[in-house]
């Protein structure tokens, strides 16, 4: 699919990854409506100028991707502005970390819900327009943690494991309708997520720096020998959006990290 001129939903989009998928597929032409909690305004704020910058049209929409209410209001108001929606990413993501015999009911509940059903909620809610028009691309963001479990997120992990299979499921249903629906999983890449949360923990769990934990993690246990960027991300989502024929898959973008 060319992407010039389609219209792309992107949730967490004002920042990080977010922000690094909304401007690559401005870049091949697409508008972008930038959706997001209204405490993001700001950097919403920023993410829509860099894509005007870029030559393409944003909007900002204001969503809690856990009411349906509101993911079905972000849907319309894509479809007020620009008359369609060819693209939805399921970008919006939160993290906590800690053993399992210590993390609370209420942290586990509030990943699974932003994570998995919010997946769940924004492709429920774009999928009749797709399958409509017969047209679609929907992506969602797992993690190399959905590939492999790691220690100390449990529930992150188990919420990007639950990504995958959804989105296989998906996949199966909607092929019919010519929609696609693929996954990106991304390794380690230097957003709010790495720095605020994982590094820290990290670097208290071994007694290092968040600088040696981050060159650790990034640097020498990944093959390439480089962290990812936001704009790796990026690219990996906009070629699945180009892709006619992928579907059901899950894409690492982990500089080897990742190979399952």
């Amino acid at each position: 699919m060319d992407l010039k001129g389609t219209v792309a939903i992107v949730t967490g989009g004002a920042r990080g990854i977010g922000r690094g998928i909304a401007y690559e597929l401005a870049k091949e032409g697409a508008r972008v409506a930038i959706a997001d909690l209204p405490a993001t305004s700001a950097d919403r704020d920023e993410t829509i100028a860099g894509i005007k910058r870029l030559g393409s049209d944003a909007v900002a929409i204001d969503v809690d991707v856990r009411d349906f209410a509101q993911c079905q209001a972000m849907v319309q108001k894509t479809i007020d502005a620009w008359g369609q929606v060819d693209i939805l990413v399921n970008n919006a993501g939160v993290i906590k970390v800690g053993p399992v015999f210590m993390f609370a009911e209420e942290d586990w509940d509030f990943i699974q819900d932003i994570n998995v059903k919010g997946t769940f909620l924004c492709s429920k809610a774009v999928a009749p327009h797709m399958m409509q028009r017969r047209k679609g691309r929907i992506v969602n963001l797992s993690s190399m943690a959905g590939k492999s479990g790691r220690g100390g997120v449990s529930a992150y992990c188990t919420s990007k494991f639950a990504v995958i299979g959804f989105t296989q499921a998906l996949a199966e249903e909607m092929g019919q309708f010519d929609v696609t629906v693929n996954a990106v999983c991304p390794g380690e890449v230097d957003t709010y997520m790495w720095r605020e949360v994982l590094l820290p923990a990290i670097a208290l769990g071994t007694g290092v720096s968040k600088e040696e934990a981050w060159e650790q993690a990034a640097v020498k246990n990944v093959p390439l020998k480089r962290p990812q960027t936001v704009e790796d991300i990026g690219q990996a989502v906009a070629f699945l959006c180009k892709a006619d024929n992928i579907t059901g898959e899950s894409i690492n973008v982990t500089g080897g990290s990742e190979m399952h």
